[in-house]
C-alpha cells in the first residue's frame, strides 16, 4: 500500500485534509501530520524549513508521496530536495516557490501584506485569522462552503501559539525556492486555482515549468483552497498521479 503524507498550510491544522482522508483511507496509508510548531524564526533564518522538514522527516514512512497545501507545499519541496530517498512523488496545492514580492518576482503579494499581518496577530490574534479566513476564499465560487470547512477546521484543531504563527509568517516572508527548483526531479503534481488571491496562478504555472517534472492541473472557480472547492476533482486527480 502506498504512503501519502499530507501537509496543512499556515495558521490551519491536519483536520483541514479529513475529507481527502476519507476518501483514501482504504487505498492508501494516508496520514496527515502537523507542521512542526517553529516558536522563533527569525527574518532570514534559512534553516527554519530545514528544521521542520528534520522533525518530520523522522515521523513519516520511509518511502511515501507527499501533499502540501500552500506553506506545507514550501516544506514538501524542501523535503523532496533533502531526501530524494523517502519522498517518491509531489502534490503541491496552491503553493508557491516565493510568497512574497521580490526584484524580478511579482507573482506574489507584498511583503508589507504579511508585516501587516503579523502586526495584526499581535493585537487581535482571533481576528487575523478570521480575516485571513475569509482572504483565502475570495473569488471562490464555493466561498461559502469552502470557508465553513475551513471556519470547522480551525475548531477542530488546537490553535497555535501566536509565537508560533509569526514564526511561520517570517518562512513565508522568507522563503525563496526558486533556485532549488531544477534540482527536484521527483514527479510532481501542481494543482492551482485560478482565482487564488494569495498565490496567484502564475506562481503555479511557474513550478510546473521549471520543475523538470512538473505538470500542472487548474481548478477553475477555486480560489487558494482547490481541495475544498472541487473536493471530487481534486481527489480523481491525485489518485490518478499516485497511481501512475
Amino acid at each position: 500500500m502506498k504512503s501519502i503524507v499530507l501537509l496543512h498550510g499556515w495558521g490551519m491544522n491536519p483536520h483541514v485534509f479529513d475529507n481527502l482522508r476519507a476518501h483514501w483511507a482504504t487505498r492508501y496509508d494516508v496520514r496527515a501530520l502537523a507542521l512542526p510548531p517553529l516558536e522563533s524564526a527569525r527574518p532570514r533564518e534559512t534553516c527554519a524549513l530545514d528544521r521542520m522538514v528534520a522533525a518530520l522527516a523522522a515521523r513519516a514512512p520511509a518511502r511515501c508521496c507527499v501533499a502540501g497545501w500552500s506553506l506545507g507545499g514550501q516544506v514538501a519541496l524542501a523535503w523532496a530536495r533533502s531526501a530524494p530517498e523517502q519522498i517518491e512523488r509531489l502534490v503541491l496545492l496552491g503553493t508557491s516557490p516565493c510568497f512574497t514580492q521580490r526584484v524580478g518576482w511579482n507573482t506574489a503579494i507584498a511583503a508589507s501584506v504579511l508585516q501587516e499581518f503579523a502586526a495584526a496577530l499581535n493585537a487581535d490574534c482571533d481576528e487575523a485569522l478570521k480575516r485571513f479566513l475569509t482572504l483565502q476564499v475570495q473569488g471562490d465560487v464555493a466561498a461559502i462552503e469552502v470557508l465553513r470547512r475551513l471556519r470547522a477546521c480551525m475548531r477542530h484543531g488546537p490553535m497555535p501559539s501566536v509565537k508560533t504563527l509569526l514564526a511561520g509568517l517570517n518562512v513565508l516572508l522568507d522563503t525563496d525556492l526558486r533556485e532549488v527548483l531544477p534540482l527536484i526531479a521527483q514527479d510532481t503534481l501542481v494543482i492551482h486555482g485560478d482565482r487564488d488571491a494569495l498565490t496567484p496562478l502564475a506562481a503555479g504555472e511557474y513550478l510546473a515549468r521549471v520543475l523538470p517534472s512538473g505538470r500542472l492541473v487548474v481548478i477553475r472557480g477555486a480560489a487558494h483552497a482547490p481541495f475544498l472547492a472541487a473536493p471530487e476533482e481534486v481527489t480523481k486527480t491525485v489518485m490518478e498521479f499516485v497511481d501512475e
